[in-house]
């Protein structure tokens, strides 16, 4: 109890330090917003948060949360199409690009063939929304994510502001629908992630043309309008409300954060056609995570559209939950105000030290968006890729989002099917380890443990530090601590553990009790010969 005190003292000193600036810090945010968003269409919830950060600062993460640990994302849209993996509408407009070659040589120039085609072409035959949700529950997912919009600006539901959606165009069938109801009928928390807030900028490359070779200077079907579109395929649609290159162009369309001396900042036409769609998805479909894909939140800090939609989503929660907010909103690159209103997510990487309050990271076996050249190549992560990530990450007071890419049809491939299993397979045994459990006062020793790793951005510090035998992750649970290794020692071999002194009894998961000494340089397990798994070793110490 000692330590468990001294553990939450520490942790809770850098937010107590920092306390002072965060009203300042949050009025100067205030000030910042130039497009206020018209919410009369989609109005918020009224109830007691307001979208302010001051109102936002008190939000506490649901325990629900927190016990789950682990969660499975189908990160699917219409980009997985040609499967050809990550960012494909934006690359195919950039000549040079493997995704622009592949474009042009598999179906025709990007004048005549654009993004729209390829969104044309997608028909998701062979979806089926429960069977994967299922296998993903009994592999141990605790909570299920589907993609809702990409940075392509495509709805994957019944979108009321969006008429470029997969109920009338590509699949004609309500995705969002149907991993709602799949999530439903097995006692799934649904997660909607949302990412379409960055398409006035990252479609500014199919505004563009060639500029070399035979089609040198003429234009990209992104500058396409509706008049165009007699006797195509798309008559009666307007190609500039997917695209939405109706602006001038960014003097540089790579940034990615809303920085006026680099990019051309989207009007109050765009930020409320943003926040309708996002309040039409939370009110169809009733998430109990939503994702934003954004520095922050959406459209922050020159619009107030994210903390509109953030303060919706706690009211409603509590409206619908007795008075309890339920409810996970994500956002990255917080500074430490911000992690007191939302939960904190880290791509493709983790923070090298335990945090005080939950977040969460997610990452992928492959690309984000199905790559056929991954299971040609067999370039997925392994289940002990993904293990390891794990328990490294719920060690440091997080949560894990681990995308499976969904081909074209809606399936998943066999090596994907192999990875999966082989996680449910892990966590079958050893979950107890992993679900329900907290940080110890040290989350881990060991080489990795003491190394500097420090987060880039979003994250992308993932692969950067190599686990050994040696190194170990702690978590704690009623009074039972766990201590893992992240590989797995030779059988017979003898793991020392600095950190704890005392023990009455341990077990080897997968396996039974195991002999051990206690000494003032530690505690001594003795592994026996026959070794429950290849991947991590869980040792339950009481």
């Amino acid at each position: 109890m000692k330590r468990t005190s001294l553990l939450i003292t520490a942790l809770a000193l850098p937010f107590a330090l920092a306390a002072q600036n965060s009203y300042n810090s949050a009025q100067e945010a205030a000030k910042a917003v130039t497009v206020k968003v018209d919410t009369s269409r989609e109005p918020i919830q009224k109830g007691k948060y307001k979208p302010t950060w001051e109102s936002l600062s008190d939000y506490e993460c649901p325990t629900w949360f927190r016990d789950a640990k682990f969660g499975i994302w189908a990160h699917w849209g219409p980009q997985c199409q040609p499967e050809y993996g990550d960012w494909f509408a934006r690359r195919m407009y950039e000549q040079g690009s493997d995704a622009y070659t592949f474009s042009k040589e598999a179906r025709n120039p990007q004048k005549d063939f654009g993004f729209k085609d390829w969104i044309h072409e997608w028909k998701a035959e062979n979806w089926n929304p429960e069977k994967l949700v299922k296998l993903y529950q009994e592999c141990g997912a605790k909570y299920f994510f589907a993609l809702a919009n990409h940075h392509d600006n495509f709805d994957l539901w019944d979108s009321k502001y969006q008429p470029w959606n997969a109920t009338s165009i590509g699949p004609k069938k309500n995705l969002i629908a149907g991993w709602a109801a799949a999530c439903r009928k097995l006692g799934l928390p649904l997660g909607l992630s949302v990412h379409a807030a960055h398409a006035w900028t990252w479609y500014e490359t199919c505004k563009g043309a060639d500029k070399t070779g035979t089609f040198k200077g003429q234009k990209y079907d992104g500058n396409l309008t509706k008049a165009d579109g007699k006797g195509t395929w798309w008559n009666g649609l307007d190609p500039q409300d997917l695209y939405e290159q109706r602006h001038e162009l960014s003097k540089n369309s790579g940034e990615w954060d809303w920085d006026p001396a680099q990019v051309t900042v989207p009007d109050q036409a765009y930020c409320n056609r943003f926040y309708n769609r996002t309040m039409d998805l939370i009110n169809k479909y009733n998430p109990s995570v939503v994702y934003f894909d954004d520095t922050v939140l959406p459209l922050y800090p020159f619009s107030d559209a994210g903390l509109q939609l953030t303060a919706h989503l706690y009211n409603k929660s509590m409206a619908e939950n007795n008075g309890r907010n339920k409810m996970v909103v994500t956002g990255k690159v917080l500074k430490d105000w911000h992690k007191k209103a939302i939960v904190w997510d880290v791509e493709r990487g983790a923070p090298d030290r335990i945090q005080p309050l939950p977040w969460q990271t997610c990452t992928c076996i492959g690309s984000w968006h199905y790559d056929k050249r991954r299971f040609y190549d067999g370039t997925y992560k392994t289940a002990k890729e993904v293990i390891q990530t794990l328990v490294d990450v719920v060690s440091k007071n997080g949560n894990l989002l681990l995308s499976i890419p969904v081909r074209a049809d809606g399936t998943i491939d066999s090596l994907e099917y192999k990875v999966v299993r082989e996680i449910g397979a892990w966590l079958n045994v050893n979950g107890e380890s992993i679900y329900g459990t907290r940080p110890w006062y040290q989350f881990g020793e060991g080489p990795s443990a003491e190394a500097v790793n420090p987060i880039e951005e979003q994250g992308f510090n993932e692969g950067k530090v190599k686990y050994t035998s040696a190194d170990i992750r702690y978590v704690t649970k009623d009074k039972t601590i766990y201590a893992t290794t992240l590989d797995v020692p030779q059988a017979g071999a003898t793991v020392k553990l600095k950190a704890l002194l005392k023990a009455h009894r341990v077990t080897l998961l997968g396996y039974g009790k195991v002999a051990f000494k206690s000494s003032k340089q530690g505690l001594s397990i003795t592994l026996p010969q026959a070794l429950p798994n290849r991947i991590a070793l869980v040792m339950k110490i009481e």
